[in-house]
């Protein structure tokens, strides 16, 4: 795999332009990630996938690493940035792609899915199962099931808040949320109880050593991502959870036709604290070629077992 070199490019679409990550030459896979990450987070598929036979792209979604970064909070719902993906498949000369995401990029590979089945071929969705639009607005249901709680995605709520906390001590930010919601942290370390105008980081300590997967260096590159475009867009994708939820009303109890792959760690805490999750999704997707749960894996599936990984996406790329 080593004669299979990474390449970066910049390319326009829906009137923004992203910075790509590609490697190899076949039918197209487009890899789109989550937060807090960037590109890098698909280190170990880029090279895999390209050998199996595929072009390959990662890029820096909106508001992250070299991509543009919109200042209207407005500029990221789900359905603007699955516009982003389907622009990018007719601007790399592809009439179709498989999609595949992780966590954030999960949620917008079953959107992109949903709202361009000629273009999406087939999707694939790592950590966050598809679940179909809700009957109320998100943001109500998470303020009444935490109620008297904290949680990070009510937190992340009002801009600046969440900036200026974690942009004063990236790394600390960075190890302790990649940490605590990794395998290898117990599985309360990611939902602490604790009251609701607290901050994030409160009564969380960094981790006395990165997990396996996580280099110094792999924490390194993270760091210097965010040091140079900070954390504004990345926190305005949960600043749109109500938007998305009014801009697809079209969508709900939609199924999604085309052929889905799923895979999760069997300790993330998006299943372990919601275990409906996955038959919920069961129902909603008719074409589920395969549902794969690793064991002790957490949170950052791609990352924390890519040799799995890698062989669930090559096993279903070659299914399709």
């Amino acid at each position: 795999m080593a004669d299979q070199a990474i390449e970066f490019r910049t390319e326009a679409t829906n009137g923004i332009s992203l910075r790509l990550a590609a490697a190899g030459t076949g039918p197209l896979v487009v890899l789109l990630h989550g937060f807090p990450e960037s590109w890098y987070s698909w280190r170990h598929q880029l090279p895999a996938l390209a050998e199996a036979g595929y072009r390959v792209v990662a890029p820096d979604m909106r508001g992250y690493g070299g991509s543009d970064k919109p200042d209207a909070i407005t500029a990221y719902d789900q359905v603007t940035i699955a516009a982003d993906v389907a622009g990018l498949i007719d601007r790399l000369g592809y009439d179709r792609a498989v999609v595949v995401g992780h966590d954030w990029g999960a949620a917008t590979a079953w959107t992109s899915a949903l709202l361009y089945p000629d273009k999406v071929q087939a999707v694939a969705a790592l950590s966050v199962p598809y679940r179909p639009r809700g009957a109320a607005p998100p943001l109500a249901t998470l303020r009444k099931i935490f109620e008297g709680r904290f949680f990070y995605m009510l937190y992340f709520q009002t801009p600046g808040v969440a900036e200026a906390e974690l942009e004063a001590d990236l790394p600390r930010f960075l190890s302790t949320f990649l940490w605590r919601a990794s395998g290898e942290a117990p599985a309360d370390a990611f939902l602490r109880n604790k009251p609701p105008d607290a901050a994030l980081l409160d009564g969380l300590d960094p981790p006395t050593r990165l997990p396996d997967w996580l280099s110094e260096a792999d924490l390194a590159h993270y760091v210097g991502e965010f040091e140079k475009g900070g954390l504004r867009g990345p926190l305005n994708w949960y600043r749109n959870l109500d938007r998305t939820w009014q801009r697809m009303a079209d969508y709900q109890g939609a199924k999604i036709a085309q052929p889905a792959l799923f895979v999760a760690g069997d300790k993330d805490p998006v299943i372990y604290f919601t275990p409906d999750g996955l038959d919920v999704m069961r129902q909603h997707l008719p074409n589920l070629h395969d549902l794969v749960l690793l064991p002790g894996c957490g949170h950052w599936t791609q990352q924390e077992r890519a040799d799995p990984v890698n062989r669930a996406l090559i096993d279903f790329l070659q299914a399709l």
